[in-house]
């Protein structure tokens, strides 16, 4: 099942759940209560698309494809390599991602994105992915040569954490194993990201675990998982896309901030 956040013709934000035909069939409450469809429906083109959450913690993980690691020529981490996003980095399919002023060196990063279902703390690995509600597309953009001055303090913020620097969606995909699907990123349509999750270093169930130890990830937050080799820069103008297969393609546009 795929689940659509959007806004309608008058402003209202809903949420409904997809279909093949790019109908959307509004429902009464969220993906993460009880709810039931409404009878209103919608056509893709009629709407706003928004990000498919307005999570309360936005958690990325670093150096988590086998490739990307041999691509960096970097030692393998031994335990994930976790970093956090503010949520004004949250960016909406088809909005713009803003390339700040002062950047100088801004690069994409497809990721496959875990959306948790329901509040999750101390959970096992063999029980994690039963507190998913599914899975999203995530552009981790990152401003280099800020992330590079701050890694040599042992700090990741500001490279990752400017403003609309986490596009995220279109949809919500429940039906899929996050332990194969292919992750893809496309700059002004040419391929430059392919990859599969089944080169993760730390599965989507591994990570979880591992972070409920520490705190209550709550229905809605995210986790960007990481990127396979292939990242490289945007600029202002560029369109780049992320695409897996199963959920659809994460479009966005490159603009200058004014």
């Amino acid at each position: 099942m795929k689940f659509i956040r959007y806004k309608t013709k008058t402003n209202e934000e809903k949420y409904g759940i997809l279909e093949e035909t790019n109908l959307i069939r509004e429902i009464t409450n969220t993906p993460f209560d009880d709810f039931d469809t409404t009878g209103v429906t919608h056509l893709v083109d009629d709407v706003a698309i928004l990000s498919p959450v307005t999570p309360s913690k936005i958690i990325c993980v670093g150096l988590n494809y086998l490739s990307h690691i041999k691509e960096m020529g970097l030692a393998i981490p031994k335990s994930p390599m976790l970093f956090m996003k503010p949520i004004t980095t949250l960016t909406d399919p088809n909005k713009p991602i803003i390339y700040p002023k002062i950047g100088q060196k801004v690069e994409y990063e497809a990721e496959l994105t875990i959306v948790i279902g329901k509040p999750t703390r101390h959970v096992s690995e063999s029980d994690a992915l039963d507190y998913v509600l599914g899975y999203t597309c995530g552009n981790d953009v990152s401003e280099r040569v800020f992330q590079m001055q701050e890694m040599k303090s042992g700090a990741m913020l500001i490279g990752k954490g400017f403003d609309s620097f986490c596009p995220l969606g279109p949809v919500i995909e429940t039906e899929l194993d996050p332990n194969n699907v292919s992750v893809k990123a496309r700059l002004n349509g040419k391929e430059k990201q392919n990859g599969n999750t089944s080169d993760l270093l730390f599965s989507a169930s591994k990570l979880i675990a591992y972070i409920s130890e520490a705190m209550t990830l709550m229905p809605g937050d995210v986790i960007l998982t990481g990127t396979p080799s292939g990242v490289g820069p945007i600029t202002p103008g560029d369109e780049i896309e992320i695409e897996i297969p199963e959920i659809g393609i994460l479009k966005n546009i490159v603009t200058n901030e004014q």
